[in-house]
């Protein structure tokens, strides 16, 4: 369930709010020498202010490789080279676009939730083979299923806070 969580916070964690977040580029690869390399591994991002984002790509000669990249990928961001560092600019976000977010990181909490659900199921089923096998009693049994929907309710509560904390990081201006 931890696991859940955690990769449902990776996943909004990608999100672009507005501000500048290294993570932001880390779907982008560029191709190297034949094979499609990340974007990490050929430069360095940093957060060079709340809404800038500076690439300092260590061969220089891929400089228009990761430029093309970064406008080629789906983020709506649009590079600048000066030199040795590309600079990608994050422009503010409307409130349409705001809106739009909040509904797509609703559906990631929801899939959260489902794959905590998921777990359950899993961890209730093993209970009952356990029990339908005499290795556990049905007092054990009825314990065990409480236990684990008490485990469920603390991730999927876990999942929600994340999900209050993105909404309200989305609609800050």
């Amino acid at each position: 369930m931890e696991k859940c969580v955690d990769a449902f916070k990776n996943h909004i964690g990608k999100i672009r709010t507005g501000r500048a977040s290294p993570s932001l580029l880390d779907g982008i690869h560029i191709e190297y020498y034949g094979a499609s390399t990340p974007l990490r591994q050929l430069a360095n991002v940093v957060a060079e202010d709340s809404r800038t984002l500076a690439i300092t790509v260590f061969d220089r000669s891929l400089s228009p490789a990761v430029e093309k990249a970064i406008m080629a990928s789906d983020l709506g961001l649009n590079p600048s080279s000066a030199g040795s560092v590309i600079r990608v600019p994050l422009p503010a976000l409307t409130e349409e676009r705001r809106r739009d977010l909040i509904k797509v990181v609703r559906a990631e909490a929801e899939q959260g939730r489902i794959s905590v659900r998921n777990v359950r199921r899993d961890a209730n089923d093993k209970v009952k083979a356990m029990l339908k096998d005499k290795e556990i009693s049905e007092d054990e049994d009825r314990r065990s299923q409480d236990d684990i929907q008490k485990l469920t309710d603390i991730f999927i509560k876990k999942v929600d806070s994340a999900l209050a904390d993105k909404e309200a990081e989305l609609m800050e201006i």
